[in-house]
């Protein structure tokens, strides 16, 4: 079982801070929900957990099982068991999916080993399947022309195939219709184990209907202001967050205009080197 653990976390970017103290753990076998409103840090913190080179962390820790994360580079988190599903994931012209797939697989495997071609078939196929994704998909070039909720789908697809210890699925409902919310939100409540620690970064109480949250937190201000159960999920609902704000006199809860992601390859997979990336 693996624990991720986050301390007193700062961090900036170009010069202006973003996190101001973010403090979180996060156990195998538990499923944690970052909300808040737009602009309060809630992607920042997914990015700087996983490496992003925008942001500078000025102050605080981050490690896994003992391990300082922040001394590891991206593809380094990634085997370590670190994984990150983007709100906009990058397109990779000339690649294809499933050798995008594969390549990182076998990354995680000891030097000259690689994963059995029958085996990382059937595992795929099955995965495909499950997310009722075009049966096109290993041969199309790595989210090349894919629509917004075939790229959601397609990161909870390398999330089965790469079995991370720690998994952020940063705001992976966005964009997504009911259908297509519902076959995701199944799919994730699938893979969860004791083995599978999960932080689930969202605006909004629907991803939550399908995938149950242990914990829930709220961000504001660049830290998380307030932490309960889905009863809280439910006063959000009803009350938006003016009462979490009332109660810490917080008027402008924003740390960043918008938070802008980057198509960039953070921790997906680790084959940033093998593929030239």
């Amino acid at each position: 079982m693996s624990i991720l653990v986050i301390k007193d976390l700062h961090a900036e970017v170009d010069g202006k801070e973003i996190l101001k103290g973010v403090n979180l753990e996060i156990k195998g076998g538990e499923t944690h929900a970052i909300m808040g409103p737009n602009g309060t840090g809630k992607s920042t913190l997914a990015s700087v957990v996983m490496g992003h080179p925008k942001f500078t962390v000025t102050k605080g820790s981050i490690t896994l099982d003992g391990k300082n994360v922040l001394d590891m580079e991206v593809d380094e988190r990634a085997r370590a068991g670190l994984f990150l599903g983007m709100q906009s994931p990058a397109e990779v012209p000339g690649v294809t999916n499933s050798d995008f797939i594969k390549t990182a697989m076998n990354s995680r495997l000891e030097d000259g080993k690689n994963v059995s071609l029958f085996k990382f078939i059937v595992e795929y196929d099955k995965a495909v399947a499950e997310l009722k994704m075009n049966e096109d998909l290993p041969h199309r070039y790595l989210n090349e022309g894919f629509s917004g909720g075939e790229k959601k789908r397609n990161e909870i697809l390398q999330m089965k195939m790469l079995k991370p210890t720690i998994a952020i699925l940063d705001e992976i409902d966005s964009g997504l219709d009911v259908d297509a919310l519902k076959i995701v939100g199944e799919n994730v409540t699938k893979m969860k184990s004791k083995d599978l620690g999960l932080l689930l970064i969202t605006h909004y109480q629907r991803l939550l209907e399908y995938i149950n949250a242990d914990f829930v937190h709220v961000m504001m201000v660049g830290k998380i202001v307030k932490s309960g159960g889905m009863e809280l999920i439910q006063r959000i609902d009803t009350e938006g967050y003016d009462f979490i704000k009332k109660e810490l006199g917080i008027e402008d809860v924003r740390v960043v205009i918008e938070e802008e992601e980057e198509k960039v390859l953070l921790g997906v997979c680790a084959t940033k080197e093998a593929l030239g990336l």
